[in-house]
């Protein structure tokens, strides 16, 4: 596998690095289709897609896949796991998707990234449950292309810890340094182009569909679905490590004004602990019952 150990020159540069091999996907994934493969014949696209969709890497193959194999009939873009499976059929899904290198191989030899990758995908999930959580009391039309966006987010970041763990590891080791700087920042310095360009390079060469690439986008933050997806992956970065971040009533303010509930509500919502929602709640509410 080659590694990027210093900075490229451009975006381009950084999109061949990424596709110059197959993309690996979690050693879990490759296990629970294997299982789910002996059984073929009783199963369906609803277990296939809840295995896909615990792995941002894989929902990436999954997606690009369907992208670069399109009919010529095909005239609309596949934005949802099930909807890709369905295209494809259980037993070529399988075939295609067989033998598949896997993240915990590629990263065999510094255990620190794996770490590190591993911390980013579990936000990435918690990011998309949230994401579909607030969808559903919004009363979004999809609830899945929500979910995918939101687990697709930070796909840059899973990517570098992936392919340059090294430049990776020097982002986190700046802002652990600093507090005060910021993710865009760090990276630009270490990378030479912060993640959110790097991932849209990598989105629209690998023919991600144009709505996944906008809700990705914060730059489109004047859409409630992309606020959705926005506020979600926040809330789960600033969570990652409790409840304390200081940047968390911020992120319940926002998050307030997007579902029209108060405070003290979206902390129930939550499920916020007793000892750290009586701290999050405004002084003149009531801790709860």
């Amino acid at each position: 596998m080659t590694r990027i150990d210093h900075a490229l020159d451009s975006l381009d540069a950084y999109v061949a690095s990424f596709s110059a091999e197959p993309l690996p996907v979690l050693r879990r994934t490759v296990r629970e289709l294997a299982a789910l493969k002996e059984n073929e014949e009783r199963i369906g696209g609803k277990q296939i897609t809840a295995v896909v969709l615990g792995d941002p890497l894989m929902t990436m193959r999954l997606l690009s896949h369907i992208a670069h194999n399109r009919g010529a009939r095909q005239n609309h873009d596949i934005t949802t796991i099930d909807r890709a499976i369905m295209m494809i059929g259980v037993t070529p899904f399988f075939r295609i998707f067989d033998n598949m290198p896997t993240l915990e191989d590629q990263l065999a030899d510094s255990p620190q990234a794996l770490v590190g990758v591993l911390r980013v995908i579990a936000r990435a999930r918690r990011a998309a449950h949230y994401a579909r959580d607030w969808a559903i009391i919004r009363h979004d039309l999809d609830l899945e292309e929500i979910t995918v966006a939101a687990l697709l987010h930070d796909a840059a970041d899973i990517l570098c810890w992936a392919f340059a763990p090294t430049l990776t590891a020097r982002v986190y080791a700046m802002q652990r340094a600093d507090r005060s700087l910021r993710s865009a920042a760090a990276q630009r310095e270490v990378f030479g182009f912060p993640a959110n360009d790097i991932q849209l390079a990598i989105a629209e060469a690998w023919r991600l569909p144009p709505l996944l690439i906008t809700l990705m986008n914060p730059a489109h933050d004047a859409n409630p679905r992309v606020r959705t997806i926005a506020l979600a992956t926040a809330l789960a970065r600033h969570n990652a490590r409790g409840w304390d971040n200081p940047a968390i009533p911020d992120d319940l303010d926002a998050i307030g004004r997007l579902l029209h509930i108060n405070r003290d509500q979206l902390i129930r919502h939550l499920a916020i602990p007793e000892e750290d929602a009586a701290r999050l709640l405004p002084e003149d509410t009531d801790p709860p019952a």
